[in-house]
């Protein structure tokens, strides 16, 4: 059983840190420092144990609160993986949202399409419109 909290005090942040910077594809090599700035810089959630305390899974919105939301370093640990946290992580991301009346929450992934789809997330309607600055 899971608790997911939005509270920045309960985040085990060099935790965090070794998942993402040697377990994620896209953040391998991240350093502590830019991590904790990326925290800083974020809405955040963490997935936590009932009965431990333990941080299981991590989540990371990156958001102006008013128009638009980018969903990010959605990570689950490997112990806990297959048991639908993810999926409860990045609904209660969603949820928690809402209220702000968001004209979009984006999002990329390479492997985890079906995850997402099931919570409403969809493919761009014509990616041809949308571009990039930066590493691809």
């Amino acid at each position: 059983m899971y608790e997911i909290s939005a509270d920045p005090a309960r985040l085990d942040v060099p935790r965090i840190h070794a998942w993402l910077s040697t377990d994620a594809y896209w953040a391998l090599g991240r350093t502590l420092a830019k991590q904790e700035s990326a925290i800083a810089g974020s809405l955040n959630f963490g997935a936590y144990h009932v009965e431990t305390g333990e941080q299981h899974a991590y989540a990371r919105v990156v958001t102006d609160r008013a128009t638009f939301a980018w969903l990010c370093d959605v990570y689950v640990a490997p112990a806990a993986r297959g048991q639908g946290l993810g999926t409860s992580l990045v609904a209660a991301a969603r949820d928690h949202l809402t209220p702000y009346g968001l004209r979009r929450i984006l999002l990329a992934t390479h492997d985890a399409h079906g995850v997402y789809a099931r919570l409403g997330f969809e493919p761009l309607a014509d990616p041809a419109k949308w571009m990039a600055l930066g590493l691809q």
